[in-house]
Formats: C-alpha cells, sequence, structure tokens
C-alpha cells in the first residue's frame, strides 16, 4: 500500500528547514506532528522531599533542554539565587547554547560534550571535586548513573520533570499509514490510549533500539527503523521506505 500519511508522535518542529518539510514536500505526503508524552514539572515540594538542598552543589549536569528549564523554575520557586561560579556540564551545545535563556554565557564556566553521555564523561571527572546535581526526569537513561557511578564523584540525582503520557482521544477514529515513534513512551502512550490498538496495515517506523524493543513486546510489526547504517535519520528512512513501496503500487 502507498505511503500518503503519516503522524509523528513529536511536537512540530520549530525550524523552517526541517527534513520533515522537505520530505513532505518531495513525496506529496501529508504529515502531522501530535506529542503522544508531554513533560510536566514536578512541584518543589516534592523536590524538597527528595532531601535536595540546592545550596550544597558547586556544579550542575544538564542533559536536555528540560532539564535547564526546570532547574531554574525550581531554583526560583526555592527562592534560590543561583550563584555565578556553579558549573554547567552541558550533555551538547544545543543544551549549552539553551542555557543563554538564563545566564549570561560568556560569565559562566560551561562545558560542553559533544552528543553523547560518555563523551560528556571524562569532562566531569576533570573537575572529581566538584558537587554534582543532576537535575532529570523521571525516565533517566541507566547508562546515565552507571558512568557517573564509575567516575568515582560525588553526585546526587534529583526529579525535577516528568514525562507524562498525552490525552490523544481526538484520534480515536484517524488513522495513518505510518506511525512515527522515537521512545519506548511514545508506544505506552499508544496502548494507554487504544489499549485495543490493532496494527492492521498502519506501518510503523521506531528510532533506537529501546523503541524497536519497546515496539515489539507491544506486539506491533516494525517497518521502518533508523538510524541504520544506510539511513541514519528517521527522514531517511521513511524516505527510502516510501520509494520502495509507491514504486511497487506506481
Amino acid at each position: 500500500m502507498k505511503v500518503k500519511t503519516i503522524l509523528i508522535s513529536q511536537p512540530e518542529p520549530k525550524v523552517e528547514n526541517s527534513p520533515y518539510f522537505e520530505l513532505e514536500e518531495k513525496q506529496k505526503v501529508k504529515i502531522d506532528f501530535i506529542p503522544f508524552i508531554h513533560v510536566e514539572g514536578v512541584p518543589s515540594k516534592e523536590v524538597r522531599q527528595q532531601k535536595v538542598d540546592l545550596t550544597k552543589f558547586t556544579a550542575i549536569i544538564l542533559t536536555s533542554r528540560n532539564a535547564v528549564d526546570h532547574f531554574f523554575r525550581i531554583s526560583e520557586e526555592m527562592r534560590y539565587k543561583v550563584p555565578d561560579t556553579l558549573k554547567y556540564f552541558c550533555l551538547s551545545e544545543a543544551v549549552a547554547y539553551y542555557l543563554q535563556k538564563y545566564v549570561v554565557y560568556r560569565k559562566r564556566k560551561i562545558y560542553v560534550g559533544k552528543r553523547t553521555f560518555a563523551e560528556l564523561a571524562p569532562l566531569i571527572k576533570k573537575y572529581k571535586n566538584e558537587k554534582f546535581l543532576l537535575p532529570s526526569s523521571d525516565m533517566l537513561k541507566p547508562d546515565v548513573p552507571r558512568t557517573l557511578n564509575k567516575l568515582g564523584i560525588e553526585w546526587k540525582k534529583a526529579v525535577f520533570y516528568k514525562t507524562v503520557v498525552s490525552d490523544l482521544s481526538h484520534l480515536k477514529d484517524v488513522t495513518y499509514d505510518v506511525l512515527v515513534f522515537f521512545s519506548p513512551s511514545g508506544i505506552k502512550s499508544l496502548f494507554e490510549n487504544f489499549p485495543d490498538f490493532k496494527q492492521n496495515n498502519t506501518r510503523i517506523a521506531v528510532f533506537g533500539n529501546t523503541t524497536i524493543k519497546a515496539a515489539k513486546e507491544h506486539g506491533l510489526t516494525v517497518n521502518i527503523k533508523a538510524p541504520t547504517p544506510e539511513t541514519p535519520s528517521m527522514t531517511m528512512a521513511i524516505t527510502k521506505y516510501i520509494n520502495d513501496v509507491n514504486k511497487k503500487h506506481a
């Protein structure tokens, strides 16, 4: 069956030159963006119950923009004045750049990883005498605490925000040719919203091994996978699939 409609289970990209818009135009398909999960902040009262005293930390590890937003939100709610001396260890340039929303960049000590947590670890190790806070979601990747424990540093995880299943009841009678997922939480959301979901002719596209695993555990047939050596991005994987399938049904 030809692919004409695609649902991406994430918010619409804010950039004009997103490869999804190019895919939509070139392949003549309709793409909708509907987040299957969203982030909600944990109240400062709950953070206090985790025995977190912000004044005790000299460095902060930021793994996402959400971590940045919720660290500064909690600081404000707790009336904690973030000191100029605080060191920021950011997972990527995008996270570090986002810090400018809250601090004067050039006046702060900011250390930036390349992309993965393993690449950030050597930078953290250089400053092993610091006391590190990791503001995190309730869905932290297991390799993060594992890596930090191996470094032999003093650190504490605090849940500042949670990943929550979105209400998708408005999609009850809507079908798409392809559903695209980027995390196990997205798969979980699909089945929490639609416990009787039947795949039928819907193609399932997934990004990453943990998402593939979650899809299979829920009895889904995965038709499109990324990243692969041939298709490192989701848009490339979808494009290849559409070219193959639409050719057969031309």
